[in-house]
Order: structure tokens, then C-alpha cells, then sequence
């Protein structure tokens, strides 16, 4: 098991780490981890890591490993020189990309209040995002909803984690809003991200620490994706 220290420490951009193995694909599996790995929409983190003789290794992106989500594999770009199991190594982040992901993706959270309705699918980018929604009808306001969602970055809510059991996941499914992608229960607590009073819902993602960093945004493109599915796109302002 890798130790996901992005959890309890998002903004943490350098960070020494044992190497544990190296994968048959090439993978280097570290004993904890600030890189982020793609999961729930939000693409793995890039990077560097740092050999003690000062040599790099630069990471082009992070994965989960065959989908075990208790697993994080930081993956090399091609044509680097690998390191060995056991070595120290420290990991860089590429921070501005990084930060960028976290703004969109606490965005991306609000935007799923300012449109209630269920949550088909979703895409965390560095300059823009989205969500898919089960919409049969564009709201007719789109100023007004746009103007909420900044109303509400400007009013510098603060984001929080919190845990509760599985028990309490199961009990508790109003929480989650999207259709297809359910929180992973099966390791007995889940993890949920607070917004002041606005929103709570569980996410394993990286989060800005209020809602002023975000920034302005503004509502993109809006497509049919279906009968009664509508793809929104957010972009920074």
C-alpha cells in the first residue's frame, strides 16, 4: 500500500519517498505519495523525482495499478534511467499544474450545486472542465447561474475534508451525485469534501483550501449529449 499523503496535505510540493518496486511496465511504486493518481476525473500528477546523486526522472503521469485504488505507481517518461527498490528518491510536483487541477476540480464541485441535477460524467483539465448532467432542459438563466458560482468563489468559502465509515456511505447515498461512478467503500471509511454550508460530497481528489482561490470563472459551451444529456463546460476567467 502506497501512503496517500496528497490527503492530508495538498499543497505539499516536495517530498522524499523509499522506492517499493518497480512494475513489469515500468512503473515506480514509492511507499507514500504526493502525486495525485487519474481517478474520478481529475488526470494524474507530473513531476519530477530526484535521485540522491541529483539526477532526475521526470514522471509523465501517475496511475492506480491495475485499478487497486490502495496503489499509487508514478509512471516515467520514456527513455529515463530507472531507479532501484529500496532507493531514497524525492518527488517534485509540478505545481502549477497542479493547483490548476485542484481550482477547476472545487469549481467543478460548486457547478454541480449551481446545476442540481444527477451527474452523468465529468473531466478535470488545467485550463477548463466539465460535467455531463441528466438535464432534458437548459435552465434559461445562465447569467444568473454563473454570477451565483462567482458570488460564491468571491464569498471565500472554506473547503474541508472529513471521513465516515462505509456503514455511514451506505446509509447515507443522497450524498453522491453522480450515476455511474460510485465512491470506492470496501477499506471502511470514505472520504468527503465540505464546501462551508454549500456542498458535501465524497471525493478522493485534491482540493484548493477555499473557494477565493478558484478564481473567476465562467460557463463554456453547453452540448446535447443525448436525449436528456448535457455536457457544461467551465472555464477560468
Amino acid at each position: 500500500m502506497t501512503e496517500f499523503v496528497f490527503r492530508d496535505d495538498a499543497y505539499l510540493t516536495e517530498l522524499a519517498a523509499t522506492v517499493l518496486e518497480l512494475t513489469p511496465e515500468g512503473g515506480i511504486a514509492l511507499d507514500r505519495s504526493i502525486f495525485y493518481a487519474t481517478s474520478g476525473g481529475q488526470p494524474g500528477d507530473t513531476g519530477t523525482l530526484v535521485r540522491s546523486d541529483g539526477s532526475e526522472i521526470a514522471i509523465a503521469t501517475t496511475v492506480h495499478p491495475d485499478g487497486d485504488k490502495t496503489r499509487i505507481v508514478l509512471v516515467p517518461a520514456e527513455g529515463q534511467t530507472l531507479p532501484e527498490a529500496g532507493e531514497v528518491v524525492t518527488q517534485r510536483l509540478d505545481w502549477d499544474r497542479r493547483l490548476k487541477l485542484m481550482r477547476m476540480h472545487t469549481a467543478l464541485h460548486l457547478l454541480s450545486v449551481v446545476f442540481p441535477f444527477p451527474v452523468t460524467g465529468g473531466s478535470i483539465g488545467a485550463e477548463k472542465g466539465r460535467l455531463d448532467f441528466d438535464m432534458p432542459n437548459v435552465p434559461a438563466d445562465l447569467d444568473g447561474l454563473e454570477s451565483q458560482l462567482n458570488a460564491w468563489i468571491s464569498d471565500d468559502h472554506p473547503v474541508t475534508a472529513e471521513w465516515i465509515t462505509d456503514a455511514e456511505m451506505a446509509a447515507n447515498e443522497n450524498l453522491i451525485k453522480t450515476m455511474k461512478v460510485k465512491p470506492p467503500m470496501g477499506q471502511g471509511r470514505v472520504r468527503l469534501i465540505r464546501i462551508g454550508d454549500i456542498d458535501l460530497q465524497p471525493c478522493g481528489g485534491t482540493h484548493v483550501r477555499s473557494t477565493a482561490e478558484i478564481g473567476l470563472v465562467r460557463l463554456g459551451k453547453i452540448e446535447k449529449k443525448g436525449a436528456q444529456n448535457r455536457r457544461v463546460n467551465l472555464l477560468f476567467a
